[in-house]
């Protein structure tokens, strides 16, 4: 049997007026989509926890199988798994954005994009400038960075009762009351606050403001956490699998969980993404994996700029360049197979924001009745029988284990 996930990140959202109440997933031509409902089930599943960050770090473990009450233990860890980090017992790990602030207003949540030499060049000034030797800068992709938090003399002042707020929830809104809060709040919030010196007159931002483009202002720090520890999935479902995203996060999945990751040249975490490129490899891993997972951002990241015409069009270039490939490919290897597509959670264009609730999933396969419901899309799916109040139980139904 061959399984194949596709995830559309942040698909899902609300009947917007623009698109004469559609959703944009009802808005877009989704031609393979639809198909893939008509041969199998619509459903819905809600990967975020209430009480948990509304995000697509809780969200992707959900997906994946592993209920993130007993597995979650923050974001930047997933992203220090893919860059293969070591995390010590004692260690905590920092998401690290650099952002644009003005005016006490989140201006760009990426610093408009901002590339990864620009930002090891930023990231090389704060660790030189940084008087707290625990402290380590790390680069990463673009403006997703981690900060390492090495206690060499006592324990860190972190706990699971400190509280960050994701810079992608405050886009356009003020910052004011939402720097970090609990225990060693006063140490990020401090970092936070002396980055905005370090940057200020920093060449890389001299450079972006001759050009029109927004400075990278400061650092901005949340989703912290300490190590997981994630059972593998082979030794839960005696399969093997493979990852295919450009997104650290869903790197460190996939590496904490016992998948391979699979690079695909011109994948972006972005709409510029080669779409095609995604399609193919997830095609060609199917000849050496049991189940293949190709996530694709650039839905979210339309959402997130509150775009609904990009994400609409996001959606659509998922459907052609991924899902009608991987579809027919299926359809004609000559094994057994399930596919499923699917958001890990919602991301509302009017918010630019992540938030809880189902999401519509369309899953098909060689052994799978089909229901009634012929078109993927969240209407259809809060019509279904087929819902799962704990998603990380729907990777069992998957998979018939």
């Amino acid at each position: 049997m061959k399984y194949v996930i596709v995830i559309p990140d942040g698909c899902a959202d609300e009947p917007q007026e623009s698109l004469d109440g559609k959703t944009p997933l009802q808005a877009a031509a989704t031609p393979n989509m639809d198909d893939l409902a008509k041969l199998g089930i619509v459903g819905r599943a809600n990967h975020t926890p209430s009480h948990l960050p509304a995000g697509s770090a809780v969200a992707n473990m959900s997906l994946l199988g592993y209920d993130p009450n007993a597995n979650f233990t923050g974001r930047a860890p997933l992203e220090a798994a893919a860059q293969g980090l070591e995390i010590g017992d004692n260690d905590w790990v920092v998401r690290c954005n650099l952002v644009t602030v003005q005016d006490q207003v989140m201006r760009s949540f990426t610093s408009e994009h901002i590339s990864s030499e620009e930002a090891q060049q930023l990231l090389a000034v704060a660790q030189d400038q940084v008087a707290d030797a625990d402290v380590e800068f790390v680069p990463g992709v673009s403006y997703r960075n981690l900060m390492m938090f090495r206690p060499t003399g006592s324990v860190a002042p972190f706990s699971m009762e400190t509280r960050t707020t994701p810079p992608h929830d405050l886009s356009d809104q003020s910052i004011a009351e939402d720097y970090p809060r609990g225990p060693g709040s006063g140490l990020l919030s401090d970092l936070m606050r002396q980055s905005l010196d370090w940057f200020s007159e920093h060449p890389v931002n001299e450079a972006r403001v001759s050009r029109g483009v927004l400075p990278a202002t400061n650092v901005w720090l949340w989703g912290l956490g300490q190590r997981p520890n994630l059972e593998s999935f082979e030794s839960l479902h005696g399969l093997k699998g493979a990852m295919i995203t450009a997104v650290d996060l869903l790197r460190g999945l996939a590496a904490l969980i016992g998948w391979d990751r699979i690079e695909v040249p011109g994948a972006t975490g972005y709409v510029d993404t080669d779409f095609a490129a995604k399609g193919q490899y997830g095609i060609e891993a199917l000849s050496k994996y049991d189940i293949v997972c190709v996530h694709v951002e650039a839905s979210d990241e339309a959402s997130h700029e509150g775009d609904v015409v990009k994400k609409v069009k996001a959606i659509e270039d998922v459907d052609r360049d991924v899902v009608g490939p991987i579809l027919q490919h299926l359809q004609n290897c000559g094994e057994p197979w399930r596919m499923m597509v699917t958001p890990d959670h919602p991301t509302y264009c009017s918010t630019k924001t992540h938030t809880h609730g189902d999401v519509p999933f369309a899953m098909a396969g060689s052994d799978l009745q089909a229901d009634s419901l012929d078109a993927y899309h969240e209407i259809n799916a809060a019509e279904s029988e087929v819902s799962y109040d704990t998603g990380s139980q729907l990777m069992s139904f998957f998979l018939k284990t």
